[in-house]
């Protein structure tokens, strides 16, 4: 599907954009998720590989990124590699669908560069840093420095907000869910 459409959240971690992605997922029927594939550990038992993401080893990895498999791709924390296979963009097409990312501020900038006029990029963030580290927080996943590291990164994403087509304030989810339904289905459609 050539004519197929790139539909890219970018947020920094926290935000909400991974809940906002699979609702859309849920409610609009021709999206496909573009899963990235990733160096890290899995989290716990829910992620699944192909799935959540593509696991890859490290060696993997660069091997893909030698031979100009992905779109996109980036050490997000040390020896933590994040990107986007161009096979995975054209399994979804191939379906007649159009894919939607969940990738960080970073990716989502690399993304828009590659898509062009063919993608919306909606950046996704909270009220206030304060509502962020609460966030952050109430997962549980974190430790006070990995905390720390995620807030100093999140203020330094923020600074491209403006790179992004459109601007969601993550407020309250159901609005968010709302606003997100219009903002994409009113760009599948034009």
């Amino acid at each position: 599907m050539a004519n197929g459409k790139a539909i890219i959240f970018s947020a920094p971690s926290g935000s909400g954009k991974t809940t906002i992605v699979k609702h859309l997922i849920e409610k609009i029927p021709n999206l496909g998720f573009s899963i990235s594939a990733c160096t890290r550990d899995k989290r716990g038992r829910a992620e699944q590989n192909g799935k959540d993401y593509y696991f890859l080893t490290p060696e993997e990895f660069k091997r893909k990124i030698d031979q100009d498999e992905f779109i996109e791709w980036e050490e997000v924390y040390e020896g933590n590699f994040y990107g986007t296979l161009k096979e995975e963009i054209e399994r979804i097409w191939n379906q007649g669908k159009h894919v939607i990312f969940d990738v960080d501020v970073k990716g989502g900038l690399n993304l828009k560069k590659y898509f062009g006029d063919k993608a919306l990029a909606v950046f996704v963030k909270v009220p206030s840093m304060e509502d962020l580290a609460v966030r952050l927080r109430d997962r549980g996943t974190e430790t006070e420095d990995s905390l720390s590291r995620r807030i100093y990164k999140a203020k330094f994403e923020m600074t491209f907000e403006n790179k992004f087509d459109v601007t969601l304030i993550n407020r309250d989810l159901n609005q968010s869910f709302d606003e997100a339904e219009q903002l994409v289905t009113g760009f599948i459609n034009k």
